[in-house]
């Protein structure tokens, strides 16, 4: 290749076959997730051995799962933005010691309120970490295989959720609540070298800066295997405009797109976060055993792993918004459906199955959305931001269910509420798509 000749990154990652290299990304990306989910959902396995070594009520328990979720939205926040100024793979680092730190102080905590702070932490730490995995996954995937990697890479949060479940089960009786917190921080802990040595930082994001084009060429050679990038002039389509990144979301170009997403991503949260919360209680509600609502449960997030890699594959093929459009109308008659069908569980089962394959699968999917939709200037702000919005919806959602509850609807009526949400980010999807293809592009090709 001769050095004269400008080489536009986002070409080459397009148009080269998946390497190696680029799968150990996603891969680590896996892991990052995976140990975040490990994170986020062991406090709600540990509740019961903390509420008896503390003898805490059900009410004063509330606090501790409140800190988790304000955590993750405000870490979603705040470093997006951060990731945009100073790179994917820096803030990543930050975010993963921190959440790492953090969760090995809280299994050191000697009263509710100081768990309750810590958790906070660990979620500020957990909500960055999620988003920005995501961004830089994305700006490594090549084009046509970007949504199933991305989707692919995300399902190591279910992986890491369920794992948190299978530690809790293990270690509780023998070694403690605490144990499993220490688990929790020393596993990002010992990932942090591996990322320190494996992981690479965005060329895209490099080039956009105007630095380190030693390193541009020597990963962008890991991906065109045989190619000479040396003396190279790396260019990307689209210039570095001024000002912060979350002032970039709302250009003329973006700021409709951007809208849509906010309120896709709360009403699919809001509503994901109801059943998970709620789904055990109403379905033992119609007289089941506790097992047998567990089993009809766990089939919510079965479905939502095998929808993510199935909705990701898809939507490499199909115009994403029609495939997420359609998933999420499908999710809102599937969740409808529960409350008619609750007095035959394994009946309940399939259909709880399909509401998590359509809802939870789309919500992934719109993450893998989100990182296509955004330019390398604001893309990890634009994702943050849209899971900081999403988890204002996750918060009402969990408080929704009780909420319900309180007001003696019957089965029917209640699902056939929730399921509503998921409709209107269905017709979210659909609009989206339209601005998609309408809004004016401020893109313009720069070199470094």
């Amino acid at each position: 290749m001769q050095s004269d000749r400008p080489v536009n990154v986002t070409e080459i990652i397009n148009k080269h076959p998946l390497a190696p290299f680029q799968i150990l990304i996603v891969v680590l990306c896996f892991l990052i997730v995976a140990i975040d989910g490990f994170d986020t959902a062991a406090i709600g396995f540990l509740a019961p051995a903390i509420r008896a070594e503390w003898n805490l009520s059900p009410t004063q328990l509330a606090p501790l799962f409140g800190a988790g979720l304000a955590g993750l939205m405000a870490g979603a926040f705040v470093f997006g933005p951060l990731a945009d100024r100073f790179g994917r793979k820096n803030i990543l680092l930050v975010c993963v010691l921190f959440f790492a730190l953090s969760c090995l102080a809280s299994a050191h905590s000697s009263s509710l309120w100081e768990l309750v702070i810590w958790r906070f932490l660990t979620g500020l730490g957990l909500g960055g970490a999620m988003p920005n995995s995501v961004t830089l996954t994305s700006e490594f995937c090549p084009e046509k295989r970007r949504s199933f990697l991305v989707t692919t890479m995300f399902c190591g949060f279910t992986v890491g959720s369920a794992l948190g479940g299978l530690a809790s089960a293990n270690l509780v009786e023998d070694h403690g609540w605490r144990s499993v917190l220490i688990l929790g921080g020393a596993l990002p802990l010992a990932l942090v070298p591996i990322m320190l040595w494996k992981l690479p930082e965005s060329v895209r994001y490099l080039v956009m800066e105007g630095k380190g084009f030693d390193r541009v060429a020597a990963t962008l050679a890991r991906i065109a295997r045989g190619a000479n990038f040396a003396g190279a002039r790396f260019v990307v389509a689209e210039k570095k405009p001024s000002g912060f990144p979350v002032n970039h979301l709302f250009r003329i170009d973006l700021l409709r797109g951007t809208l849509m997403l906010w309120v896709a991503f709360f009403m699919s949260l809001l509503v994901i976060y109801l059943l998970s919360s709620w789904l055990p209680t109403l379905i033992k509600s119609t007289g089941v055993s506790l097992k047998t609502a567990s089993l009809v449960t766990a089939m919510f997030q079965v479905g939502g792993t095998i929808g993510a890699i199935l909705l990701g594959w898809l939507m490499d093929r199909v115009r994403p918004h029609r495939v997420l459009a359609v998933s999420y109308a499908l999710a809102g008659l599937f969740i409808a459906a529960i409350g008619s069908l609750a007095g035959a569980p394994w009946l309940v089962g399939l259909v709880v199955f399909c509401a998590g394959f359509c809802i939870s699968g789309s919500q992934v999917g719109a993450n893998a959305l989100a990182a296509s939709f955004y330019p390398t200037d604001c893309r990890a702000t634009g994702v943050s931001w849209a899971n900081g919005v999403g988890r204002i919806g996750s918060v009402l959602g969990s408080m929704g269910g009780g909420v319900m509850l309180s007001m003696d609807l019957s089965l029917p009526a209640v699902f056939l509420i929730v399921g509503i949400p998921a409709v209107v980010a269905g017709a979210t999807m659909l609009v989206f798509g339209y601005v998609r293809t309408s809004a004016p592009s401020g893109r313009v090709a720069v070199h470094a």
